[in-house]
């Protein structure tokens, strides 16, 4: 079976897991970082390495709607992000509401022991995998948790 692999899209890092073949489980596997937000043509040739790296056939991005539901600016540039995926690797994108991921990162790696210094390092990584773990689950269940998903027909 083809991977799937989660971003948590930021200003400055992606962070990115992937799935394990079955699609049960979401691994970390890095943070990508650029020196500026709109310099993206390394962020996304690294992403294509990793596709093809990992053999993955979907691609879920995280969709950081603001908490009432209503899309900002950060969602707005996930959203052009996710349609440069789209060209770029052919793949299928799906935007996933990402909100509170990244709070659930920094709880994970305070509860960890990992220093606070040291957290920005790991959070967006973090981030990727409840971002991913969440769609997983989603397919898994079929839709029958009760979480919902964010399909953007224009990704």
């Amino acid at each position: 079976m083809n991977r799937v692999i989660g971003l948590d899209y930021g200003s400055k890092t992606v962070g990115v897991a992937v799935s394990d073949p079955l699609g049960l489980t979401a691994q970390g596997i890095e943070t990508i970082t650029r020196a500026q937000e709109n310099k993206l043509r390394r962020t996304l040739a690294r992403i294509e390495e990793l596709v093809r790296l990992y053999n993955v056939a979907e691609i879920v991005l995280g969709y950081p709607k603001n908490m009432n539901n209503t899309v900002g600016e950060r969602a707005e540039k996930s959203l052009e992000f996710g349609e440069m995926l789209k060209r770029r690797t052919g793949l299928p994108v799906v935007m996933w509401d990402e909100r509170l991921t990244t709070v659930a990162a920094e709880r994970t790696l305070m509860e960890s022991g990992v220093r606070r210094e040291n957290r920005k390092e790991y959070v967006d990584m973090i981030a990727a995998v409840y971002i991913l773990q969440g769609y997983l689950d989603f397919k898994q269940n079929q839709g029958t948790s009760g979480e919902s998903i964010t399909y953007n027909e224009n990704v």
